[in-house]
C-alpha cells in the first residue's frame, strides 16, 4: 500500500508539499501558464495558508475563463480595474455592492444568466420598492461588467443589453426649474423667516451663478474679485463618511471657469457673506487651501450636506405654509439658472462655459424646458428681424 509522506512531527504532507533539510517547508505547484513555481515557509500552517491563497487565485482564473464566476464576483472583478475615481463615484459603487450582496440572484453563475433572467430580476427589484433611478444605477455597474466578460469571450451575449424602460417605467420625478414667480416667492419666504433667513444669500448666489453645491462649498474669499466683478471656480470641497476633508477639481475638465458678478443682487449677496463671515479661532487648511466662505459651528468648512439638509427644511416649511408641493434641491437652482440664461437668448456655447459642462448636449438638454412664452418671444423676434 502507498504510504503518504510525513514531516518530522509525523504529520501527513499533501501533494506538492515537502519538508526541507533545515526543517522549513516547501510547496510546489504549476501556475496558469504551465510554469513550475515554489513557495516556502518556516512552518506547515503558514505554508498551507499560502497554498490556499494560490489555489484560490488559480481557481478564480479558471472559473472566470469557464464562465463559472458569480455575478457578484464578476462585478468585483470589473470594479477592481477602476483607478483614480472620485469619492462620490466610489460611494456609488459601494452603494451598488451593498445591494448586490443581499440579492440571491447575484450569486448565480454568469454563464447561466439569460436576458429573461436579468429582466425578471429587474422586475423583482422594482417589486421590492427600488426606484427606477436606483435600478438604473445598479444596471450601470452590472451591464459594463458583463460587457467585459463578452469582450474577453467568457460569455457570448450580455443578458443586460436591453432598454430598461422596456421592462419597467421611468417614474423618476423630473427636475423642473423654478418659474420666475416660484423663485421670487421662495426667496421672499426665506428672507422673512427669522430662523432660515441666514440662507437667503446662499440661495441668491446659487440661483445667480449656476454653481454646483460642492463648488459653492469650495469657494474661498480669494476666489471673489470684487473689483472686476467676477468669480473664479476651480475646486470642489468634499467630506468623506469618515469626516475627512479634501478638495478636487470641478466635476469636468470644463468646470474651471470664471463667472461674471455683474448681477447686482448676486454681487451684494457675496458682499454680505464676506461681511457676516465669523472670524474663526483657526482657519482650517484643506489641501493647502484656506479661507473657505462658509463655516460650521466648529469653524470647519461647510459641505454639500449642510446646505442640502437646510434647504429641505426650508422647502418643507414653505410647502406646509402655502399648501404646495414645490420640489427644490441645490441642483434645481443650477437648472433654474441655466434655463433663465437660455430663455434670455444666451448662445449655447457661452452657456456651456458658464455651466462648466464638458458636453454641450448636457447644456442643450436645458432647452427642453423652454416654455411657450419663451418660444413665442424668440419666434416674434425672428419674424420682426425678417421684415
Amino acid at each position: 500500500m502507498f504510504e503518504r509522506r510525513k514531516d518530522s512531527k509525523g504529520r501527513v504532507l499533501k501533494e506538492g508539499e515537502s519538508q526541507r533539510s533545515d526543517g522549513s517547508y516547501q510547496y510546489r505547484y504549476t501556475d496558469n501558464r504551465g510554469k513550475r513555481k515554489y513557495v516556502y515557509s518556516k512552518n506547515l500552517d503558514d505554508l498551507r495558508e499560502k497554498e490556499h491563497a494560490i489555489e484560490k487565485a488559480i481557481n478564480d482564473g479558471l472559473d472566470y475563463a469557464a464562465g463559472e464566476i458569480t455575478l457578484m464576483d464578476l462585478v468585483k472583478r470589473y470594479l477592481a480595474q477602476k483607478q483614480g475615481m472620485r469619492y462620490n463615484t466610489l460611494m456609488s459603487y459601494d452603494f451598488v455592492l451593498n445591494i448586490l450582496k443581499d440579492e440571491d440572484f447575484c450569486f448565480r453563475k454568469v454563464n447561466t444568466i439569460k436576458p429573461s433572467d436579468a429582466k425578471i430580476w429587474v422586475l423583482k427589484l422594482r417589486a421590492d420598492g427600488r426606484r427606477y433611478s436606483t435600478i438604473q444605477t445598479i444596471r450601470g455597474v452590472v451591464k459594463p461588467a458583463f460587457n467585459m466578460a463578452v469582450d474577453e469571450d467568457i460569455i457570448r451575449k450580455n443578458p443586460f443589453d436591453f432598454t430598461l424602460t422596456s421592462v419597467i417605467p421611468d417614474d423618476t420625478e423630473e427636475r423642473r426649474p423654478l418659474t420666475v414667480e416660484e423663485e421670487e416667492k421662495l426667496l421672499a419666504f426665506i428672507q422673512a423667516d427669522k430662523c432660515r433667513s441666514r440662507y437667503y444669500d446662499v440661495v441668491v448666489i446659487l440661483l445667480g451663478t449656476g454653481l454646483r453645491i460642492s463648488e459653492l462649498c469650495g469657494l474661498t474669499i480669494s476666489d471673489v474679485d470684487f473689483k472686476n466683478r467676477r468669480l473664479r471656480v476651480e475646486r470642489q470641497l468634499v467630506r468623506t463618511k469618515h469626516c475627512e476633508y479634501y478638495t478636487e477639481k470641478p466635476k469636468t475638465a470644463s468646470g474651471t471657469r470664471y463667472i461674471p458678478l455683474t448681477n447686482e443682487k448676486v454681487y451684494q449677496a457675496f458682499r454680505r457673506v464676506v461681511q457676516n463671515r465669523k472670524k474663526p479661532k483657526f482657519e482650517m487648511i484643506v489641501d493647502g487651501v484656506t479661507g473657505f466662505f462658509f463655516l460650521d459651528q466648529e469653524d470647519k468648512p461647510k459641505v454639500a450636506g449642510h446646505f442640502q439638509h437646510a434647504l429641505k427644511r426650508i422647502v418643507d416649511k414653505y410647502n406646509k405654509t402655502y399648501g404646495e408641493h414645490l420640489v427644490v434641491t441645490p441642483h434645481v437652482f443650477r437648472h433654474t439658472f441655466c434655463t433663465r440664461m437660455a430663455q434670455a437668448g444666451m448662445p449655447v456655447k457661452e452657456l456651456q462655459y458658464l455651466m462648466g459642462n464638458a458636453d454641450v448636449g448636457t447644456t442643450l438638454s436645458i432647452y427642453a424646458h423652454m416654455d411657450y412664452d419663451a418660444a413665442e418671444k424668440s419666434y416674434n423676434e425672428i419674424v420682426a428681424k425678417a421684415k
